[in-house]
């Protein structure tokens, strides 16, 4: 009997799963690859922590921009080309030596694709959305963050209309680094608030 269906042998486990059901789908009209290959690489160009990271530095090097920013995140977020619906409703929040914030979804996992790519699966636990609130400074403790009794934390609960990202602290020793560079020091998790960014390497031996 001839096969006319061509399936990738390379693939296994999920992956390959993934891919049949990809083939039966659009096999019955249920999915068009085309669309299906831009959601795709949308989200693995165009959207993601990678575009927040661009907008932190900016934040960084660029005064007028981060005022900006700070103003209206979403048409600031904008002139970078970055935008989508579920960026729409963009606010930033300043890390600063006093205040240290930190973003949760109480409801459900309400989240700033366009900057932050995809939620991970912790942000949308039932743990990390009930606890962020009432014991922000353990849940960052479980993270690594210690944040220091006399610095103010704010949590801020996002949602369809509101969501947030974080810029944090510009850290030490990184005045001689390029924004390109800078962006390439900022992690997901120090715009969400769970982390804090490290000094780059070199400055970091300097303070030894």
């Amino acid at each position: 009997m001839s096969d006319d269906h061509h399936h990738d042998t390379s693939l296994s486990g999920p992956a390959a799963r993934v891919k049949a059901l990809e083939e039966l789908l659009t096999e019955k009209g249920l999915v068009d690859p085309a669309r299906l290959d831009q959601i795709i690489e949308t989200y693995q160009h165009a959207v993601g922590p990678h575009a927040g990271a661009r907008v932190v530095a900016k934040a960084w090097c660029d005064a007028a921009f981060r005022r900006r920013l700070f103003a209206d995140a979403v048409s600031a977020c904008a002139e970078m080309g970055i935008a989508g619906p579920e960026g729409g409703h963009l606010v930033a929040v300043e890390n600063t030596a006093r205040i240290h914030n930190l973003v949760v979804c109480t409801l459900c996992s309400c989240y700033p694709w366009p900057v932050l790519g995809l939620p991970p699966a912790w942000y949308k636990s039932f743990a990390y959305r009930s606890r962020a609130v009432s014991d922000p400074r353990g849940v960052m403790r479980e993270f690594g963050l210690i944040i220091p009794g006399e610095v103010e934390v704010r949590v801020w609960d996002s949602s369809a209309e509101q969501r947030y990202i974080v810029i944090p602290q510009r850290p030490a020793g990184s005045e001689a680094l390029s924004e390109a560079d800078l962006a390439e020091l900022v992690t997901r998790d120090s715009m969400i608030g769970v982390a804090k960014i490290a000094a780059p390497v070199g400055a970091r031996r300097k303070s030894r």
